[in-house]
């Protein structure tokens, strides 16, 4: 039996990010919702592994840029 997905979250996000992630989506011939669902899932794996210092190193590397 499959497995059924009944949460639903939606976000804004930049129309450049959209595209990363169709792109992202079309190269892996998945569906832009298993490639967000992918990403969030090693963000999530990442977070438990190395806690509030994960987010850190994101959030500074978006300043860098």
């Amino acid at each position: 039996m499959p497995l059924l997905k009944k949460a639903f979250i939606g976000f804004r996000l930049t129309p450049e990010l959209r595209e990363e992630l169709e792109q992202i989506a079309n190269a892996e011939s998945r569906s832009v919702s298993q490639i967000c669902e992918l990403l969030l899932r090693g963000g999530v794996e990442s977070y438990r592994k190395e806690g509030p210092k994960y987010l850190q190193r994101l959030v500074s590397r978006k300043k860098e840029i």
